[in-house]
């Protein structure tokens, strides 16, 4: 039986602490060995097990860690996992993966160049709406898409001051945090778009970064993929919609692996990722010539998949589901719609 491979943690803040610490605890082949903390041991307390160090060259020179873990403010993204790779490491980086596309380019090379396994925690890929919409779209339940929308509205209206997210700096900002999300997915179920025309803006007082996006991405066949969030939309409105030539897929509320993960519960609770009937998608069109109409189940999240396939990948016997070529195209993506919004014209997408 082979050993765990074993896993140093850069950052124990709401990322490390919520998102990563938990998920790779869940997975058998994976062991988390040491964690970054520079002020305190808060993650011994719930891993008693864990090394706490105060500096990241600790993980650097410990020849017993093979995966480093980067959940720094996505600002500092690019020197941690280029300092973690020139040290000998596997690498995963929290989204998004770098600021820019040239800093995306060198990471790569770098991780080719050092034969190292290089990946993005693009963890939305296994919310459970995600992978239903998968699904529906592989079956062709909706015929030919011609429309989706795509909204990550919430009602928070007050801008949190001395946050690195509501910051000047590059990298911070809505679309940067969430948006990047929203690109993965539209990128995952329908490749590269051949536009994209964004309206990204700050709307609330007080706030340094943007906390508004409306992008709009041109793909194939006439296709049209609308991606939006705001944070000043109070009431619910859908996550996720899809039309099509044989009908149409709505689907409300957010996969409940995030709500429970910050109530301290983990991928080994029972029912893990599983969604409520209430909030499972309405399906209207057509199979086989008969018209269906009434609630589509959603299919159970599952984060630990992400990890399991890191493992598997380093191990050899899978093929790596999240590319860092695949994180970078969602960068380069967020560079246009910028320079989009700020010109006031839509772009044509060349990687």
């Amino acid at each position: 039986m082979n050993e765990p491979i074993r896993v140093g943690l850069i950052g124990y803040g709401f990322a490390g602490r919520t998102f990563h610490a938990p998920v790779i605890t869940c997975v058998p082949d994976l062991k988390l060995a040491a964690v970054v903390e520079r002020r305190t041991a808060a993650s011994k307390e719930r891993y008693p097990w864990v090394k706490v160090v105060p500096d990241v060259r600790h993980l650097y020179e410990d020849d017993a860690i093979d995966l480093v873990v980067v959940t720094t403010p996505s600002t500092d993204h690019y020197p941690f996992v280029k300092d973690a790779l020139l040290a000998g490491k596997h690498v995963v980086v929290e989204k998004p993966f770098t600021t820019t596309s040239a800093e995306a380019d060198e990471l790569i090379a770098l991780a080719k160049e050092q034969g190292k396994v290089l990946s993005v925690f693009h963890n939305r890929r296994w919310d459970g709406d995600f992978l239903t919409i998968r699904e529906l779209l592989k079956q062709e339940l909706l015929g030919r898409v011609t429309e989706c929308e795509f909204r990550w509205n919430r009602y928070n209206p007050i801008a949190a001051a001395g946050r690195w997210r509501n910051s000047e700096a590059p990298g911070a900002g809505v679309f940067y945090d969430l948006g990047v999300h929203f690109l993965d997915q539209a990128l995952c179920l329908f490749g590269l778009p051949q536009t994209i025309r964004a309206d990204i803006r700050i709307q609330r007082e007080g706030s340094l970064a943007d906390d508004y996006f409306d992008v709009t991405l041109g793909c194939e066949s006439g296709l049209k993929v609308n991606l939006q969030s705001s944070q000043l939309v109070r009431e619910p409105s859908p996550r996720y919609a899809l039309h099509g030539t044989k009908g149409s897929f709505v689907k409300y509320g957010i996969d409940p692996q995030e709500e429970a993960l910050k109530r301290g519960l983990t991928p080994a609770a029972p029912g893990w990722g599983m969604e409520p009937a209430e909030l499972w998608a309405k399906l209207n069109t057509s199979i086989g010539g008969l018209h269906v109409e009434g609630r589509m189940e959603t299919l159970p999240g599952s984060y630990t998949s992400y990890y399991q396939n890191i493992a598997d990948h380093i191990r050899g016997i899978a093929e790596l589901e999240v590319k860092p070529e695949q994180a970078r195209s969602a960068i380069r993506l967020i560079e246009l719609a910028l320079q989009s919004s700020r010109e006031q014209r839509t772009m044509q997408v060349e990687l």
